[in-house]
């Protein structure tokens, strides 16, 4: 785990932005971005009057047209969303969805310390239909890590700064941030023997590179069901056996394409398609050009 320290800011930020056609026209665009310490004993939110009249009853319940990140760097809290509530520390991190009722709020005697982001756009909606973001999973506990709040500061000194394009920058950032939060939180969540699972399944499939792939074999090699071996496979690596088993293919194919003594039909053959045709539709399937193609980019 990454040092606890942080460069955690304690002076109240909080920015809500207009936003223009031209940037809409990314289909992303940050709407609000701040940083607040919330001490023991202070009604939440602090600066109540400060935030627009729709913000403010958070810790009653209320419902937002958008999309934000809250990262709980400090204190203790909860967080009820859909007949569901969490116990917030630090580390923690929930995502509000747009058109779902939510509450939070810190414990009054404790308070917390909180860095939050809101978005919108079709391509932030896109991560949900997609179900990257999912009402199931709308909380996490990645822990404290200097990244996820070095990200956090980027958005807040762009959007501080306002220079030309900074939606730009901010919304690459919020992805950045998203790809963080999710990373760490599945790693997290992972049983620590699946990256030695996972490890010895890559490991046969290069071995066995040249060859169809044989899931069973591979399964009852590591000790596992055909289907708990896809399923730990999936969850680790984003992709299943045969999808990464192709993937190691395509791969060799390019190296052995460097050999310029290697004909096309031999570069196939060495890799298990009988069908020449087959392999060159394939490869340039996965790669964007044909074998002869690549070649000539070598």
């Amino acid at each position: 785990m990454e040092k606890k320290s942080g460069d955690i800011r304690s002076e109240a930020i909080l920015h809500y932005l207009p936003f223009s056609e031209e940037d809409e026209k990314l289909g992303m665009v940050c709407t609000t971005v701040g940083n607040v310490e919330v001490p023991p004993g202070v009604e939440y939110p602090p600066h109540k009057n400060e935030h627009p009249a729709i913000f403010r009853n958070v810790s009653e319940g209320r419902t937002l047209p958008n999309f934000h990140i809250i990262y709980i760097t400090n204190g203790k809290g909860i967080f009820e969303t859909e007949g569901k509530s969490y116990t917030v520390s630090p580390g923690s991190v929930f995502f509000l969805l747009p058109g779902i009722k939510h509450r939070y709020k810190p414990v009054l005697e404790i308070g917390w310390h909180e860095y939050w982001v809101g978005f919108q756009g079709k391509n932030f909606s896109k991560l949900l239909e997609e179900g990257l973001l999912s009402r199931e999973h709308v909380f996490s506990e990645p822990g404290l890590h200097d990244s996820i709040i070095a990200i956090f500061n980027m958005i807040i000194d762009e959007v501080n700064l306002q220079a030309p394009l900074f939606q730009l920058k901010v919304c690459a950032g919020i992805l950045s941030l998203i790809a963080e939060i999710l990373t760490r939180s599945r790693r997290k969540d992972q049983i620590n023997n699946y990256q030695m699972i996972v490890e010895k399944a890559k490991s046969l499939m290069e071995e066995n590179v040249s060859k169809a792939i044989n899931l069973p074999d591979i399964s009852e090699q590591i000790g596992l069901s055909t289907s708990r071996f896809n399923e730990i496979f999936k969850t680790y690596t984003s992709m299943t056996p045969y999808q990464y088993y192709m993937q190691l293919k395509i791969k060799k194919a390019a190296d052995l394409l460097e050999q310029k003594n290697t004909s096309i039909k031999e570069v196939a053959y060495r890799l298990g398609f009988e069908d020449q045709y087959y392999f060159s539709r394939f490869f340039k399937k996965k790669t964007g050009a044909t074998p002869s193609a690549w070649r000539k980019l070598i």
